[in-house]
């Protein structure tokens, strides 16, 4: 079908890097114990979105132009990197308000589409994402295969859809655990401060290994 092979190996394999813990699940769960189950799924779907826009790019040969021009990914990485950089920062240095009378912090809709921007952006603007992409589907495409780029993007949906699965079963924890704490406005008010600190860490992190990342 398509000259995808070795489909069962692909889900398998797929599944294991999905919930294999790193920067994406730490953002889903930080937002998830931050801002409750709404914050979650705007990360993961975020996340999603931004994966979703490195696959369509690779399956109509973006990504392959920007891994092979040195100029470009050196572009797109610094962008990347500064805007990492300067969301860590603004999260570190970012206050808690107080939560709303109902004891639990409060999710406003212009919050939770900052949340699933941010979660998108981390990763439109990482070129090691579509580099991931590129080195990962096309062992699943055979060579003989008549349209190797509709092959590449089934695959690559496939994949998305089920690491935002895996996100949204993770937000679900992440919130549930958290539901307690957040009735409590003062704890609720600690979770929210620690929380902004510890993705922003986070964040200036990836931002830095992403400036030390060498061009190809």
């Amino acid at each position: 079908m398509l000259g995808i092979h070795d489909f069962w190996l692909f889900l398998l394999s797929g599944l294991l890097l999905n919930i294999a813990p790193g920067p994406d699940t730490a953002y889903v769960v930080g937002r998830s114990v931050q801002i409750g189950w709404r914050g979650g799924v705007a990360a993961a779907l975020g996340i999603s979105t931004g994966c979703l826009v490195h696959v369509v790019a690779a399956a109509v040969g973006l990504s392959a132009l920007l891994m092979t021009s040195s100029a470009l990914f050196a572009l797109v990485k610094w962008v990347g990197a500064a805007y990492l950089c300067v969301l860590g920062v603004s999260m570190l240095l970012s206050r808690s308000r107080p939560p709303a009378a109902g004891g639990a912090m409060a999710a406003a809709p212009v919050l939770l589409r900052r949340v699933f921007w941010q979660g998108a952006l981390t990763n439109v603007l990482n070129p090691k994402v579509a580099l991931f992409f590129l080195a990962f589907l096309p062992q699943f495409v055979a060579a003989e295969a008549p349209h190797k780029g509709l092959a590449f993007l089934v695959l690559g949906l496939i994949f998305i859809c089920s690491g935002t699965l895996w996100c949204l079963l993770v937000a679900a924890f992440a919130a549930r655990a958290a539901g307690r704490v957040r009735q409590s406005g003062r704890a609720a008010t600690w979770v929210n401060i620690w929380v902004n600190r510890a993705l922003g860490g986070l964040f200036i992190a990836l931002g830095t290994r992403l400036a030390l990342l060498q061009g190809r």
